[in-house]
């Protein structure tokens, strides 16, 4: 037992839990939680942003990039509604995101009195995008709600959790109990059904065409998912969230575009810690065998309804899987001559869209095979969705079926903080870049060295070319007039560049890297052609109305 105020109990509680950074931006209803933090200054880095947004994205790039869990403290209210924007992104895409917030004086939650920063209902505000929501209402109680937090974060489908506190709460004084920490979550993870794990191998062993689709779910499962892979000689075809879960330049890394190449062929699917959604939609399911590994049950069901339905996690499962295949497997021939040149079929109709290929290609040549890149809604994040190679597990971040425009360059600097010895670029366009400008700031006063690329065409080009090609040119919304990039990284103390061709982008990077700090790289560009015809994905404007 220890005599504690709240906020000195959910420091030291977190920290149990390897916290070591926290992205934030204070307010009045943190004050005692500051005064905490400071007190941790040693073991605890603050990085205080410029909007409440930027911690959420923040937190979620350091998450995705290095698998551990990314804190963000905010104020009630509105510093909890404007960070829900990166908390929904954190929710689409699997991501241990833990959020702090305060809430208002605890003996008037729910009086409806109009205090300061007052939601009627604040956990119930966030609730869609949070997967647990807890309060802590006593010094005595935050050890209990930080445990089920960190458990909650580390087991069944990981998605982002709320704690929030009072600051009365924050500055009270009283015993605690500081709990000792769950040290292995695995040993959490539901056991898979031995018979489900024999019936899989035995499907997977004997299947002529088998095909194994992965998406964020597989992390920590890497090195069973390629054993199983090199057993059986399946291809692992990956969605944008699964890049780097196997090499790139092993040929049995694939994508989707290839697997709805040659979808008619596969006889059995082994479906791993993914929505499923691309293949669901590809038609002519007859005949072929699913088996679908997902923590969550009512995902792994919610698509297609798998012949093996193995509800447990891809860490635990693959392994047994892996295991047991062994003693079912048919005799296979290496298939790298086939598959490799399926890719290079695939990828050579694919990259043949200029100019995103170009520049994406220098992007990949100059990055290292373990840099980082974060790729947000622009032509070239969507190239990168499936033609942007990845050699490293958590090098490649998107932002999930939110779409968050402007999520990229916050993300990126969170990147950068969770992996200060690795590379990390940016990728935006101009209008996503706006959204979040203002993190310019930040990147300066902590040094925080992503190099950010932004592509400049003066338009929100993707809804441009929507009302070009499908409303006769009848343009609305869509012309941006942009500040001078170069004076306005200048302005923030940030080195600035601007090129206008592939080359100059190469050289611009080798530049920016070679520099100690944050860099803005402008790259001027026109209308770029659409990638949709080769995409394996259906868009959501085809979504909107009925086909022939």
């Amino acid at each position: 037992m220890a005599w504690l105020s709240g906020a000195t109990a959910l420091t030291k509680s977190i920290q149990q839990y390897g916290v070591d950074t926290i992205f934030t931006l204070p307010g009045a209803q943190l004050d005692p939680m500051f005064d905490a933090l400071y007190q941790a200054k040693e073991s605890i880095r603050v990085i205080h942003t410029r909007h409440e947004q930027g911690t959420a994205y923040m937190a979620f790039g350091y998450a995705q990039s290095t698998g551990k869990v990314g804190t963000h403290l905010v104020v009630p209210g509105p510093g909890l509604l404007n960070a829900s924007a990166g908390l929904s992104t954190a929710f689409a895409c699997g991501a241990k995101v833990l959020c702090l917030a305060g809430q208002i004086p605890s003996k008037l939650i729910g009086k409806g009195i109009g205090q300061l920063h007052e939601l009627s209902d604040q956990p119930g505000a966030v609730a869609s995008i949070t997967k647990w929501r807890g309060r802590a209402e006593s010094p005595a109680t935050v050890p209990e709600k930080v445990q089920e937090a960190f458990k909650q974060l580390n087991t069944g489908r990981t998605q982002p959790v709320l704690l929030e506190m009072s600051p009365d709460i924050m500055a009270s004084e009283g015993e605690v109990d500081l709990l000792d920490p769950i040290v292995d979550f695995v040993d959490l993870d539901p056991e898979p059904d031995p018979d489900l794990i024999e019936q899989a191998a035995a499907l997977l062993g004997n299947a002529e065409n088998p095909g194994i689709f992965i998406g964020g779910g597989i992390w920590g499962s890497e090195e069973s998912l390629l054993s199983l892979a090199e057993q059986i000689q399946a291809p692992v075809y990956t969605s944008p969230h699964g890049n780097g879960a196997i090499n790139d330049r092993h040929y049995l890394a694939q994508n989707l575009m290839c697997a709805k190449e040659i979808w008619e062929q596969i006889d059995v699917v082994l479906s791993v810690g993914t929505r499923y959604q691309a293949p669901a939609s590809w038609g002519k399911q007859d005949g072929k065998k699913l088996i679908r590994i997902d923590i969550d049950p009512k995902q792994s069901v919610s698509i297609a309804i798998p012949d093996i339905h193995i509800v447990s996690s891809a860490r635990v499962s693959l392994k047994r899987l892996a295991e047991r295949v062994q003693r079912h497997n048919r005799k296979r021939e290496s298939r790298e001559q086939e598959l490799v040149q399926l890719k290079r079929t695939v990828m050579d109709r694919f990259n043949s869209v200029e100019p995103q290929y170009s520049f994406n290609k220098v992007i990949r040549e100059e990055l290292p095979d373990d840099g980082i890149a974060v790729f947000g809604i622009t032509q070239l994040g969507f190239a990168a969705w499936f033609g942007f190679p990845t050699y490293r597990p958590r090098t490649l971040i998107h932002s999930g079926y939110q779409g968050t425009l402007g999520y990229a360059f916050p993300t990126a600097l969170g990147a950068q903080i969770g992996n200060p010895d690795k590379k990390v670029i940016a990728v935006s366009g101009d209008g996503g870049f706006m959204f979040g400008v203002q993190e310019l700031a930040t990147a300066a006063q902590h040094n925080i060295g992503v190099v950010t690329i932004v592509m400049n065409d003066g338009a929100f080009g993707n809804v441009k070319r929507n009302q070009k090609e499908d409303y006769g040119e009848r343009y609305l919304g869509v012309e941006l007039r942009n500040p001078d990039f170069l004076k306005l990284a200048d302005a923030f103390g940030v080195m600035g560049q601007r090129v206008n061709s592939p080359e100059g982008l190469r050289n611009a990077i080798k530049e920016a890297f070679r520099e100690d700090g944050p860099a803005l790289i402008e790259v001027t560009v026109g209308e770029m052609p659409s990638l949709w015809k080769y995409m394996p994905l259906v868009r959501a404007k085809d979504q909107t109305r009925d086909k022939p």
